[in-house]
């Protein structure tokens, strides 16, 4: 049977978040894409809590300055909440697009990674 696009992904994330780990020094920003929206997270995997979130539900614009504008926002509640330094999970996505775009609008919103 063939594996369907999300199935493929699924497998490709598994395979980084075997290296991907966030502490509480380094949290991991995780990144979900739909057709829609994308999604992020600052997640501490020790405690197992989310520490800020972020989404582009209510933005107008389109995909890609939304997603930049979500990096912002991101980066901003992250300050807020005392995290300067974050390490990368793209979800199994490609670093393309709208994921790249997150990244970057992160980074200028002052997050390192």
């Amino acid at each position: 049977m063939k594996r369907t696009k999300e199935q493929s992904r699924k497998r490709i994330h598994m395979r980084v978040r075997k290296k991907v780990n966030g502490t509480a020094e380094r949290p991991r920003l995780s990144v979900y894409r739909s057709n829609n929206a994308i999604y992020c997270q600052v997640i501490n995997d020790l405690s197992g809590h989310t520490l800020a979130s972020a989404s582009s539900q209510g933005l107008t614009g389109n995909n890609v300055a939304q997603a930049v504008e979500v990096g912002k926002l991101i980066a901003e509640r992250s300050k807020a909440a005392g995290i300067q330094s974050v390490v990368f999970d793209r979800g199994g996505y490609l670093y393309h697009g709208r994921v790249k775009a997150l990244a970057e609008g992160a980074r200028d919103g002052g997050l390192q990674f």
